[in-house]
């Protein structure tokens, strides 16, 4: 396990890859103890931390939910076909590289298009072969759209434009692997972030990264879904957080600070009143203008 070095195979909008060493300070004695029997994400991402987690300390058993299906689907397709995944990003890599940049941005709409008319014929409860190639066409996506987003319109369509990349790394074999590896101590479920109340125990671990909440009127980035998570779903989100505490369960939560705009803003230090809120020192990875891009600040709030 030591040799493991997943990392996530999708740019996740709010994705924690850079805050995995200042996250290390913040988990639990217990995780580190191999105390826990149970790891739990009820907004899973791009997986990030639980790679991390996963290959880092001993977990027996993890539950990783999300309610974006098509994140849901490609993560089931990963743990449990992949080899078939593989080929067909084999034939993406190798049609896309041989063109030139306008042919590569007709194809890119040619599949974007493909994907959105068929997500209505996919049966998300139920495995099927159109599962590996809808799962492929969404890694393709990623790797070829504009910065690596994901987003949907209220339809549910995906609508982001061509990325201008010399030479995207549509096919990471290796890595797929690796993640495969670890999801397979995994129950993975489509789900609100609720369902863990029926899983937590006092020998658990959660982990919160909802979708954050914005710091101005121009940084929201919540599309990730159809679903919208606005203050009354950060509402609801603390008052499970308060009865998994109860439970007796390790909590760790993170979102935006929104201290960054206004000092005044104590929207979450109420919320959460009583538990422990850190901040540390993040980099906003996602803008439309560049320049603000840089360094903010990030909560961490924890039980523990």
């Amino acid at each position: 396990m030591s040799k493991i070095k997943a990392k996530p195979f999708l740019k996740w909008a709010g994705g924690k890859s850079q805050l995995l060493s200042r996250f290390e300070a913040y988990f639990p004695s217990e995780l580190k103890e191999g105390k826990f029997e149970l790891y739990l994400e009820p907004f899973a991402g791009g997986g990030a931390v639980f790679f991390y987690i996963a290959q880092k300390y001993s977990l027996r058993y993890a539950c990783l939910y999300d309610i974006n299906k098509e994140l849901i689907l490609t993560y089931k397709v990963i743990q449990r076909d992949l080899d078939r995944l593989i080929e067909i990003l084999m034939e993406y890599d190798k049609k896309y590289k041989r063109l030139n940049e306008n042919d590569r941005k007709i194809f890119y709409y040619e599949v974007r298009e493909e994907y959105n008319l068929k997500r209505h014929k996919v049966n998300y409860r139920r495995p099927s072969p159109l599962w590996v190639k809808r799962a492929g066409q969404l890694i393709f996506l990623n790797r070829t759209c504009y910065n690596g987003l994901f987003r949907v319109n209220r339809e549910g369509e995906f609508n982001v434009p061509f990325g201008r990349y010399k030479n995207p790394k549509i096919l990471d074999d290796e890595n797929l692997k690796r993640v495969s590896f670890l999801l397979k101590k995994a129950d993975i479920e489509r789900a609100d972030f609720s369902k863990v109340k029926t899983k937590v125990s006092a020998n658990s671990f959660v982990y919160f990264d909802p979708p954050y909440k914005p710091i101005s009127e121009t940084a929201s980035f919540t599309s990730y879904s159809k679903y919208i998570f606005d203050d009354k779903e950060q509402i609801r989100l603390a008052s499970l957080y308060r009865e998994l505490d109860r439970k007796g369960a390790k909590l760790m939560l993170s979102n935006s600070d929104p201290k960054n705009e206004d000092r005044e803003n104590d929207f979450f230090d109420k919320l959460y009143e009583g538990y422990h809120i850190y901040r540390v020192d993040a980099r906003r990875a996602i803008n439309s203008n560049p320049a603000k891009r840089g360094n903010i600040k990030e909560l961490i709030i924890t039980n523990y």
